[in-house]
């Protein structure tokens, strides 16, 4: 089951100059970076209210985010939904038809288990599962 929409992903070329552009719009400090070798990212996060907004940064040009703003630039890159069990989700949306990048769930920023919907069964939206481990 799907709980809420637990953060909203942005492709941005640095960290050092996006962190305080976004200090300045969402008027609140960067509370976490992390590094996520498995996703090739570097990534910050801050809270709006109940929210989280995620900025992702690639750590190396053949990392899907670098690959991401070659094509298509900075900007929104994916919507995240807490689910309160990973497994069961992925299950329910293979059933109905969408297709996942990967099957087996991986561990990503804030060490949550992960999980994307491909983007063609999603009207081009890329969409992350995730959830507490």
């Amino acid at each position: 089951m799907l709980l809420r929409i637990e953060h909203l992903g942005i492709a941005v070329e640095s960290l050092e100059t996006s962190i305080p552009l976004f200090e300045k719009l969402l008027n609140t400090p960067c509370y976490k970076k992390e590094r996520v070798e498995s996703e090739g990212v570097n990534t910050a996060f801050f809270k709006v209210g109940p929210n989280k907004i995620e900025l992702l940064e690639a750590t190396h040009p053949d990392s899907p985010i670098a690959k991401f703003l070659q094509t298509k630039g900075k900007g929104f890159h994916h919507v995240a939904f807490e689910t309160s069990n990973l497994d069961e989700e992925i299950e329910r949306l293979l059933q109905n038809g969408f297709e996942l990048i990967h099957l087996t769930p991986k561990t990503g920023a804030d060490e949550k288990r992960i999980a994307f919907l491909h983007p063609k069964s999603t009207e081009k939206l890329l969409v992350e599962l995730c959830q507490d481990q």
